[in-house]
């Protein structure tokens, strides 16, 4: 099974630019440059570092139960034969859970990590950005995917984002021209951040109303971070609160997540809709299975009826499997919430089994580590049926 993610989707953040996170000290050392030792602290106390908002747990947890049969599954990679901690151990693995059933098949912790600890997600939480849009329709707080992103961020009004939809920058389409090569200093990923700030204006916002547009929206998948933060100040925009806030009232309270996570925010205090929350590993494992479950919490419907299959099934070509809303689709036929340095939440829907990693990696990604992850997941994916 192949992962899908181009290099653009593995270095979503840059140190200092307007797309990133905001540093409590001025001489935080860039996140894609820590050492194995600040990865293993780092990602666990990510909040020691970035400011952040609180995505607040209810009063009560939804229990996960260990399921009669447990898992083990070994398989072979490059000539090797591994183990699920042998595998572990190699890629930096910080926890592994497996639900079926919403049964824990498999739950295991590595890099000093325990069951209480939060772990970052990097761009898994696009995933759940896309997953708020879904809510805020429910609300009606977003009139639909096909109202103009321009009636909630009206600051883009005359610019190459008139006439673009809701549900096209959930598909990484609105035609607007962006460049995410981090090797080209004169990227938009690279000037954003060196961009002046207008007062008054989130500087995200800023920079893209000026760009122009180079495709018809909906027609090409172009893999943009800033438009995933867009989105996030899209949802905020219509529901008059927080996404930190949002996230809680709609999934956090509801489902019953076992521990508040938190949400990185950028330099204007907005959490970043394209990276970075934070919650344990167990709680990785519930947001997958509210997808699974058809976005319901209890007998509450969060989402609208058919999101979850419109957002998680191909919505447009990108070279690979296909692209949902904010969700990567894989050759196997699952669906993938999908972060640099080894994040992701993989549903395997006809089978409703939910695998979770956590990791850090040493590189923020690389063909022979998703290759290594997607051999231990299709053998995880076999020992569970």
């Amino acid at each position: 099974m192949k992962t899908i993610i181009g290099l653009a989707a593995a270095l979503a953040l840059t140190s200092g630019a307007a797309l990133a996170q905001d540093a409590l000290k001025p001489d935080t050392p860039s996140i894609l440059a820590w050492s194995p030792e600040q990865q293993s602290l780092g990602y666990r106390t990510i909040e020691d570092f970035y400011k952040v908002n609180t995505i607040a747990r209810g009063a009560q947890v939804r229990p996960l139960v260990m399921a009669a049969r447990q898992i083990d599954p070994a398989f072979t990679h490059d000539g090797k034969d591994w183990t699920v901690a042998s595998y572990m151990e190699a890629f930096n693995v910080s926890g592994v859970l497996v639900l079926k059933g919403g049964e824990i098949l498999l739950e295991r912790y590595g890099m000093g990590r325990q069951p209480a600890d939060r772990w970052t997600s990097f761009s898994v939480a696009k995933s759940l950005t896309s997953t708020l849009v879904g809510a805020a329709i429910k609300d009606g707080k977003i009139a639909g995917l096909n109202a103009p992103v321009t009636d909630y961020i009206p600051e883009l009004a005359g610019s190459g984002y008139d006439g673009v939809t809701v549900r096209q920058l959930l598909m990484m389409s609105s035609g607007v021209k962006w460049n995410e090569d981090y090797t080209d200093p004169n990227s938009d990923v690279a000037r954003a951040g060196a961009a002046p700030v207008e007062a008054g204006l989130n500087p995200i916002v800023g920079y893209m109303r000026k760009l122009p547009r180079e495709n018809p929206p909906g027609t090409t998948f172009t893999y943009n971070t800033g438009e995933t933060d867009l989105v996030g100040i899209l949802v905020s925009n219509a529901v008059g609160m927080s996404l930190s806030d949002y996230a809680s009232a709609k999934i956090w309270k509801p489902y019953g997540m076992e521990r508040d996570a938190i949400w990185m925010v950028d330099t204007s205090g907005q959490e970043r809709g394209g990276c970075c929350i934070s919650m344990t590993l167990r709680d990785y494992g519930r947001v997958g299975q509210f997808m699974l479950e058809g976005g319901m919490a209890g007998d509450q419907a969060v989402l609208p009826a058919d999101w979850v299959s419109q957002a998680t099934t191909a919505q447009i070509e990108n070279g690979g499997a296909g692209y949902g809303y904010f969700w990567w689709m894989n050759e196997s036929g699952a669906y993938q919430a999908s972060g640099i340095f080894g994040q992701s939440i993989t549903t395997y829907r006809e089978d409703g089994l939910v695998i979770v990693i956590n990791s850090a990696w040493p590189r923020a990604t690389g063909q022979d580590l998703s290759a290594a992850r997607s051999a231990f997941l299709d053998a995880v994916h076999a020992a569970a049926k």
